[in-house]
């Protein structure tokens, strides 16, 4: 089949890792022609191009700055995305007949580029639901849905509903993402709406102890201690707040230390935190290339996730594949409404709190310290990483509405 892949994240090849990268190298191994539409953002000072590997393209768009910068200035961006997509698609791809159009949130605003590939093509869809906005904005306070941002809400509310409605599948990430949508959209069909999980293919890193010690002196962090490690965005979803009461209390610890990797928005904030305080079992670094982060994440002891309390949606962070893929056991601080901590403890590969909970997850940080403990989970994370969350999993889940229709 022709597949189209429509994408907010910025890369350049398959080679690459992650969630939509291993998925379309699925489909490239199992011999698709793949085609996909990427942003390059405006600060990157490079003009639209196409990178041509074998079956997979790479339609690279300028688009306005929407990662890492304000509100106002991301938004804009992501309106004026839909017509700069469409137009690099009429351009770059005219002679292509598509068979399947996927799709990930964010953003939302893609309706109508996918809409013309639909009606033109006869093209089925697929949507991967990565991200449940403008409510995922509305929890965080970002903007309400009282006031003069009642109408920014609305408009976006309104795109959601239609996105939901061209979409012939809806892939959630997890059972709460599923019951989550059809609560709150009572017009979306269930028979659409199905778990299709984060995904990755898992790499095999080894690292001997030996090396993990030159790691962890290369990067200054204690020897004598487990090393707690937190990587990825640091922004609001986070709730630094409760991060920052959380190392002030694993100041009272002797065997934990909490290790901070990442950039967004509410680094400074934390940067300013650490400056101040001076902690002695805590340190702050920013974002790593990513070989050396994944390096650096296999040589610590346990995976953290955070997600600020105040949440309606169910959030399932992709960052909890890297841990398990490093056979890392976690700890999973979030609001009551993901299940992501309930799939944790049940899997026997961590433990889960309340993001308000700072002296439940201090319990969970010393019940970690034992190695024991953390071998058997750590082998537990692995294997369910490969049982559930591999690429192989993701692309079954979506193929099998094909096979279906040439069975029928």
């Amino acid at each position: 089949m022709n597949i189209l892949f429509l994408t907010l994240l910025d890369f350049d090849s398959l080679e690459e890792q992650g969630i939509y990268t291993d998925l379309m190298r699925e489909f490239s191994l199992n011999n698709h022609e793949v085609y996909i539409v990427s942003p390059v953002e405006k600060k990157r000072q490079k003009n639209t191009y196409l990178i041509d590997e074998k079956n997979v393209k790479i339609l690279k768009v300028q688009i306005g700055n929407v990662q890492k910068t304000n509100m106002i200035e991301k938004g804009i961006s992501l309106l004026l995305l839909n017509r700069k997509f469409k137009n690099s698609i009429r351009e770059y791809f005219s002679g292509v007949k598509f068979d399947l159009i996927i799709y990930a949130t964010p953003p939302i605003t893609l309706v109508n580029t996918i809409n013309f590939i639909v009606k033109r093509d006869r093209a089925k869809s697929y949507l991967l639901l990565k991200d449940i906005f403008p409510q995922n904005a509305v929890d965080l306070e970002m903007i309400s849905k009282k006031g003069l941002s009642r109408f920014i809400y609305s408009y976006f509310r309104w795109k959601e509903k239609e996105l939901y409605k061209i979409s012939d599948h809806i892939g959630c990430m997890s059972l709460a993402n599923v019951k989550y949508i059809l609560k709150e959209n009572k017009t979306v069909d269930s028979d659409k709406v199905e778990i299709c999980p984060n995904t990755i293919s898992p790499l095999n890193i080894d690292i001997s102890d030996v090396d993990k010690m030159n790691i962890k002196q290369k990067y200054k962090l204690p020897l004598n201690k487990t090393i707690f490690i937190y990587g990825g965005n640091l922004g609001k979803p986070q709730g630094i707040d409760f991060i920052i009461e959380c190392l002030r209390k694993n100041e009272e610890n002797d065997n934990s230390f909490i290790l901070i990797i990442g950039s967004g928005t509410e680094y400074d904030k934390l940067h300013k935190i650490f400056e101040q305080e001076h902690f002695n079992n805590a340190k702050l670094m920013h974002g790593l290339p990513k070989h050396e982060y994944e390096m650096l994440a296999s040589s610590c002891d346990v995976g953290l996730v955070f997600l600020d309390h105040r949440f309606t949606i169910p959030n399932f962070p992709s960052r909890i594949l890297s841990y398990m893929q490093a056979a890392m056991p976690i700890i999973v601080s979030s609001d009551r409404n993901t299940d992501i901590g309930k799939i944790t403890t049940e899997g026997k590969f961590g433990y889960s709190c309340s993001s308000q909970d700072i002296e439940g997850f201090n319990v969970l940080l010393g019940r970690l310290n034992s190695k024991t403990l953390r071998t058997q989970m750590g082998k537990n994370s692995r294997q369910y990483l490969e049982n559930n969350y591999n690429s192989k999993v993701s692309y079954s889940i979506i193929m099998k509405h094909f096979m279906e229709s040439e069975s029928d």
